[in-house]
């Protein structure tokens, strides 16, 4: 038996010299030498008592070592949950419980107080450091530098990614050796990947679109990756004469748009730039292709679909569509009813295809309801497919905020809200923002003679909250539209304060 997401990916390139990783300061890490440190890594998962299918939950700073922490639990059969780095101490406790993670990777700067929450959880606390420090590295520092790959099969699953939901509690999306290896094999293809490329990786790898989209992207065709800590525009621009291809989301593109260095010439010798996580505006579309000649490459995707269509590497990158269906998988419009919907209408997008996980961790009720019987994926998006194919999102029906590229769902901040003192009830929406596509507004509707701090309650939110979920701005409000049913009119309430950081 065979592991078939490490051997494609990873195993494909042992005793393989060329680089894989250039990092900051000028230095390299052949593949070779990253996997001998997956391998010591896979052995300090034994000696810490991890087993084939045990889940590792890791919240650390970007960093070559955080990828090898992925590769090793791959080889090892160590299910992985990336964890975002902003999540507070309230917010891990419960991917923690809810996972039954047996091992905690944390950044040394906050080991002393995740030590608390790990052991309230049951679970092993190690720290790995961005610059390859840390008692998970101690641990591996004098192991072999190969390791026997556990055997796994197609249908075992490889990563836990969660993801919000409406009832304010994450769902862990269970995705599988499968999902990740046929979509890095199709978008290699599509994208037409090389030995010969170098991807300007930015992304943050606790992230769909960094650690899976990106990474194995890269690996499937034998690429390398300039690996930078982060977005930092003086960063890419310095960045971007030594690589080939990028990924962005659209916060990426308006900020290097805003830099006079950002020239054709400067990415003339560039063959692709993708973008994702977030709707791009048709603006930054034209104003791209004005300033560099060439066409931002957007596409659609999902915690739980991995990507599911993209404008044509060769053909037309249509502005205000994701293109069409990716090879091997399927799009459908649907009804209320569930029904499929001809060209041209709108209704839910429904997916289809290897790719698609296979559940919500612990949650069959909520997997029943969203995982069609037959395969198909209900995502909760809104859109539509023209004449030609191409998919169109015209909106979402969960209301989801997605501001900078991440996923930020009302209901989980304004549960807090609405125990704030003086607040009544509260409603959390999206509205255009120049810089990170759409930011997150409160309403507060404040208690009969109280008038709320706004000060106070935003002091509060960010102990309880990660910084991207908090609300760029608080509006007070006397009452909230609703319909005649009693829900509130978040369409009303977008409307209504749609101009709201048209100047930043």
């Amino acid at each position: 038996m065979t592991n078939p997401l490490f051997d494609t990916l990873f195993g494909c390139h042992a005793e393989n010299h060329r680089p894989f990783l250039h990092l900051p300061g000028g230095r390299s890490l052949s593949y070779d030498a990253f996997l001998k440190q997956a391998a010591r890594f896979a052995h300090a998962l034994g000696a810490l008592g991890l087993v084939q299918g045990d889940r590792l939950a890791m919240q650390v700073e970007k960093s070559p070592h955080a990828l090898a922490v992925y590769a090793a639990c791959v080889q090892a059969g160590v299910i992985l949950l990336p964890l975002n780095t902003a999540y507070t101490d309230e917010e891990l406790a419960y991917f923690l419980e809810n996972s039954g993670a047996r091992l905690f990777l944390c950044d040394g700067a906050r080991a002393d107080t995740l030590s608390e929450v790990a052991k309230a959880t049951g679970c092993r606390l190690a720290v790995l450091n961005a610059d390859g420090t840390g008692s998970f590295a101690i641990a591996a520092q004098d192991k072999p530098d190969r390791f026997e790959t556990v055997p796994r099969t197609h249908d075992d699953l490889a990563a836990f990614l969660y993801t919000s939901g409406t009832t304010g509690r994450s769902k862990g999306a269970m995705l599988t050796q499968e999902n990740l290896l046929s979509n890095a094999r199709v978008l290699a293809q599509y994208w037409r990947f090389s030995e010969n490329d170098v991807l300007l990786h930015a992304l943050p790898l606790f992230h769909t679109h960094g650690l899976f989209v990106a990474t194995n992207t890269v690996l499937a065709s034998g690429g390398a990756m300039l690996l930078l800590p982060g977005f930092d525009t003086e960063a890419v621009l310095n960045a971007l004469p030594h690589t080939t291809v990028m990924m962005g989301v659209p916060t990426y593109y308006t900020r290097l748009l805003n830099e006079p260095r950002f020239t054709a010439d400067l990415v003339a010798h560039m063959r692709l730039f993708t973008s994702g996580s977030a709707p791009m505006l048709t603006q930054t579309h034209h104003l791209f292709e004005d300033r560099t000649g060439q066409k931002i490459l957007e596409r659609y995707g999902m915690t739980e679909t991995n990507m599911t269509t993209s404008n044509p590497y060769d053909g037309a990158r249509r502005p205000g569509t994701v293109g069409v269906p990716l090879p091997g998988v399927e799009v459908k419009i649907t009804a209320p009813d569930g029904t499929s919907l001809p060209k041209g209408q709108i209704g839910m997008i429904e997916v289809r295809g290897p790719n698609v996980f296979r559940g919500y961790w612990q949650m069959p009720q909520k997997t029943r309801e969203e995982l069609r019987e037959n395969g198909f994926f209900i995502t909760g998006d809104l859109g539509r497919i023209d004449e030609d194919g191409y998919l169109q999102i015209v909106g979402r029906s969960k209301d989801l905020v997605i501001t900078g590229g991440y996923n930020v769902y009302p209901k989980e901040v304004e549960q807090i809200l609405d125990d704030q003192p003086g607040v009544l009830e509260s409603a959390v929406i999206g509205v255009p923002h120049p810089d990170y596509g759409e930011a997150v507004l409160a309403v507060l509707v404040p208690r009969a003679g109280e008038v709320p701090d706004l000060a106070l309650i935003g002091a509060g939110l960010r102990t309880r909250l990660a910084g991207f979920k908090q609300p760029r701005k608080m509006v007070l409000a006397e009452s909230l539209p609703r319909n005649t049913m009693g829900k509130v009119q978040k369409n009303v309430l977008r409307t209504a304060y749609k101009d709201v950081f048209q100047n930043g």
